[in-house]
């Protein structure tokens, strides 16, 4: 095998007549896995390898540049790069392995002709793999396979490869051995990508037609997008329009990653790069926007992608009240990067204005307030998550609501329904009974349960969202001591007994902390938040009833005592009736204020009240 060549340089463009020629050097890959198999440390190997960065700059999981990614470690958002790899160039894109992070995945696959599948040799086949294969299937993508860490003692290779023949179809002898922690067979994989992956296909004379699969804002630069040119030439200094947007800007710069940022000349059919275009308005460079040359622009956009459609929404308000635009310009900075969550503006009676955000999933959620948090240097108080319900009043009128304060009058209200999700499990069988508990707990009804081979099984359940978005991952994780992995997709809506749990302080409903749960748990909701808010909520100078109802009917009280100042420490003896003037003087004076004081509930008590751990 010949020696790769070391050193990263610039792709030189060939004439027209060689054009062919350079459109066979191409290979446009993706690594999809499930989490922690190893995809960011693999593309660590190939950066080194193919002599991409120097050995002095070289850190472990190099292409996740933020720090989010470092000190969780997981990927969280795909990062391509340009790899030079015997007279080869390979276009790679490193995606996440969280299910809540799938439309990341999606948006990569859209932009390659294949995918490597890096499965870990001592644990096997995972929820995500199978999800992460399905769909690189159904974007009738080549798929090389490969078992990682077989460098560790657990490792069982031909076991593992024997399951992947069985459940994906994939030959057990196509599939590679390799460590990317130590390099051992990644050479080898690079070669498979080489011979098995095809070529892109595009006509280089046609008008330019180029995908952004992803864009971020810079502060100085304004967007910078992820392009993939399928056909035609994006040039430096070009004119050009974005399809969908309808706006026209130059090209200031077309480059590629190596990973650093390289500028070129020109980009051809199938390259991957990226464009600065001088763009302010961050809604004209989305993922899914097709770039065509203004004076020659191509007769149709690409296919572009669907929008995700959020699955868990919460509102985000900031604590100084002040900061309520510098929220909403980091959204729309941040949606940019991050095109799958939604946001609109909606008023809370206690926490003043602030927005309503659609996510993927509670992950999704948590990483995009950490990222609002520390990239725009914002403080936020985000409320109790909650799912799209659809409820259908008794005048036969459908509405959807995604926001607890929004339910009618039960009185309206002929029925409610939630969205459901099909979730599958891969598990080891010696936790079957702790699952299924666990599952039948949260209203969950068995579909199927399929043994992969002796030692794991696939368990599948039909479960209400609204049950798996709030630590259903973390139990399934704790119950299993970490062997079982989770996939799930919606599979529409059904009707459920729920209810709206309010909580009132001082007999006035705080909707940041109302919520819609089902009945048989309402109970079990309204005497926690209750308990949790009489630890939180400060001693006024009159007692504060807290208290969760539906509707009318509570469901549990606490109370906040009252400062009680001792009226009677002056007196030293004599008639009782001057102790009991005293304190009948205070009780009124209680009364009174309790008629005119006002409950302030300090934003650190919304915030530790609503805190998601707990």
């Amino acid at each position: 095998m010949r020696a790769p060549r070391r050193g990263a340089g610039r792709l030189v463009h060939p004439t027209p007549t060689d054009r062919m020629t350079q459109l066979d050097r191409l290979r446009n890959i993706s690594i999809i896995a499930h989490i922690d198999h190893g995809k960011s440390t693999l593309a660590d190997r190939m950066l080194e390898i193919c002599g991409a960065v120097d050995p002095r700059d070289m850190r472990a999981q190099y292409l996740d540049s933020m720090d989010l990614e470092r000190e969780r470690g997981i990927t969280i958002k795909l990062q391509s790069v340009r790899l030079d790899y015997r007279d080869h160039v390979i276009n790679l894109i490193d995606t996440p392995g969280h299910v809540d992070f799938g439309y990341e995945v999606s948006r990569s696959l859209a932009a390659c002709e294949g995918v490597i599948l890096v499965v870990d040799a001592s644990q096997g086949i995972e929820a995500q793999t199978l999800a992460n294969c399905y769909l690189a299937l159904e974007n009738d993508l080549e798929i090389v396979a490969a078992l990682n860490k077989i460098d560790l003692p657990a490792a069982d290779p031909d076991t593992y490869a024997a399951e992947i023949e069985s459940v994906l179809g994939i030959p057990a002898d196509e599939i590679l051995r390799i460590s990317a922690k130590t390099g051992e067979g990644v050479d080898d994989l690079l070669g498979a990508v080489i011979d098995r992956i095809p070529a892109p296909e595009g006509d280089a004379d046609a008008p330019l037609q180029g995908l952004i699969f992803d864009s971020h804002f810079d502060q100085y630069r304004g967007v910078v997008s992820s392009i993939r040119v399928v056909n035609g030439h994006l040039r430096t200094g070009t004119r050009m329009r974005f399809m969908q947007a309808g706006a026209t800007h130059e090209a200031i710069e077309v480059g590629v990653r190596t990973p650093a940022n390289l500028p070129v000349a020109s980009l051809g059919p199938g390259e991957v790069g990226y464009l600065i275009a001088g763009i302010k308005d961050v809604g004209e460079a989305r993922s899914g926007e097709t770039v065509t040359e203004a004076a020659r622009p191509a007769g149709e956009p690409l296919s572009g992608y669907q929008d995700p459609k959020p699955m868990v929404f919460c509102g985000l308000y900031p604590v100084d009240g002040d900061e309520f635009e510098d929220l909403r310009e980091s959204l729309e900075k941040l949606r940019l990067n991050d095109s799958s969550f939604t946001y609109e503006p909606e008023t809370s009676g206690a926490l003043g204005f602030g927005f309503r955000c659609g996510f993927l999933g509670l992950l999704h959620m948590e990483i995009v307030r950490e990222r609002l948090e520390r990239e725009y240097d914002l403080n936020l108080i985000a409320t109790a998550p909650s799912v799209e319900y659809r409820v259908v009043r008794d005048d036969g009128h459908e509405i959807v609501i995604d926001n607890p304060a929004d339910l009618p009058d039960p009185g309206t209200i002929e029925q409610v329904l939630e969205p459901y999700l099909r979730t599958t499990i891969i598990t080891p069988s010696t936790y079957t009974g702790a699952l299924m508990d666990l599952c039948q707990s949260r209203r969950g009804e068995m579909v199927k349960m399929e043994y992969l081979s002796p030692e794991r099984l696939e368990l599948q359940y039909r479960m209400p969202l609204g049950e798996v978005v709030m630590d259903f991952f973390d139990q399934l994780k704790s119950r299993t001591q970490g062997y079982a992995s989770l996939d799930y997709e919606p599979v529409g809506y059904e009707p459920a007994d729920l209810v709206k749990v309010d909580i009132l302080i001082a007999g006035e409903p705080v909707d940041a902390f109302s919520s819609i749960v089902h009945k048989d748990k309402s109970y079990e909701y309204g005497k926690k938040m209750v308990d949790k808010l009489r630890e939180l909520i400060p001693r006024q100078q009159f007692d504060v009833p807290i208290q969760a109802a539906i509707g009318s009917r509570i469901l549990s009280r606490q109370t906040v005592k009252a400062y009680r100042k001792d009226v009677t420490a002056k007196l030293y003896g004599g008639d009782v009736s001057r102790k009991r003037k005293l304190l009948e003087k205070q009780k009124e004076g209680k009364k009174r204020m309790k008629n005119l004081g006002r409950v302030e509930v300090p934003s650190e008590a919304f915030i530790s009240a609503l805190r998601l751990e707990d």
